[in-house]
């Protein structure tokens, strides 16, 4: 199941109030797992209120503080995480957990898994998990090392534009202690959560396309040529790409039987993303332009266009 976090403020408690209906590509255990793992995050930090509608008033009580700490988490190897407006993206994430000797790691009702959230931890602006809890390798009878996904599935309304660029990391831990997470009738007292945020996470960036045209050819050497081309990046809301305005793009060039691609000029998107610029003919190779990136927006580089020079 996808969530989208909408934040409430009721009694100073978190509410996830937008949920989104499972998509035909989770696993039979996504739907079951997320709900379990929100459902507990939400008990928590509501103090035991229910906020949300899939939670009935027969729910009682409030999780306990599980003795589970996390270090050591590296999401996507420390690289940017670039989505774009309809693959799935699987990004990884390493943690190590540290836990007392009494809790079992094993049972069948213990959840594990890492997070990405927007904003504050006590108040997230959106919260992006797995679609399965993590797996974990026992190295102590009280240290584990785990391996989890976060999985991004921006064509379901995951993420608005405005969620471009810093995120924070977590890993939480659910011991249910054999009540039904996904019954509307659970003694929260039975159920123990260890929920830790604040690590750090790569940027979360909007996939970006670079084209670029180099015309006339051929053309005669000395002559003017014109190279065209357009920056554009995804739109998480409309599910589109367009222009990325204002932004500083090198016009580069490889001579013929090079290898290596040198700056000719920079100059700056239009209105509307659009490149054009002018240089002159002077030998065979290939015309590119190339983006630096943005902290919202990844580097990005056109495949160089060809110019025959007579």
């Amino acid at each position: 199941m996808r969530i989208r976090a909408t934040v409430a403020a009721v009694s100073g408690a978190l509410a996830l109030t937008a949920f989104a209906v499972p998509g035909a590509h989770a696993a039979d255990s996504a739907p079951s797992y997320r709900a379990g793992v929100t459902k507990a995050q939400e008990a928590a930090r509501a103090d035991g209120k229910a906020a949300f509608s899939t939670s009935a008033a027969a729910d009682t009580g409030t999780p306990y503080a599980l003795d589970a700490t996390f270090s050591n988490v590296k999401v996507n190897g420390g690289k940017a995480i670039a989505v774009g407006i309809s693959n799935h993206v699987t990004v990884p994430v390493t943690y190590t957990m540290t836990h007392a000797a009494d809790v079992d790691i094993d049972a069948v009702d213990f959840l594990t898994g890492p997070y990405i959230y927007k904003g504050s931890f006590d108040t997230p602006d959106n919260m992006l998990f797995g679609d399965d809890p993590a797996t974990c390798t026992a190295t102590s009878s009280t240290v584990a090392t785990c391996k989890g996904d976060i999985d991004i599935y921006p064509a379901e309304g995951e993420l608005l534009n405005s969620d471009a660029g810093s995120w924070h990391a977590a890993a939480l831990a659910i011991a249910y202690n054999g009540e039904d997470w996904t019954s509307d009738d659970i003694n929260w007292d039975n159920v123990g959560i260890a929920d830790q945020g604040g690590f750090t996470s790569p940027n979360v960036q909007r996939y970006s396309k670079l084209t670029v045209n180099a015309s006339p050819e051929p053309v005669k050497k000395g002559k003017t040529i014109t190279v065209t081309g357009k920056l554009s990046r995804a739109n998480w809301e409309d599910n589109l790409y367009h222009g990325y305005t204002g932004q500083s793009v090198q016009l580069q060039f490889r001579k013929k039987g090079s290898d290596t691609y040198t700056t000719v000029k920079t100059i700056k998107t239009d209105s509307t993303g659009n490149l054009k610029t002018t240089t002159t003919a002077s030998v065979d190779g290939y015309y590119r332009y190339s983006f630096a990136g943005t902290s919202t927006t990844p580097a990005v580089k056109a495949t160089g266009d060809y110019v025959d020079v007579q």
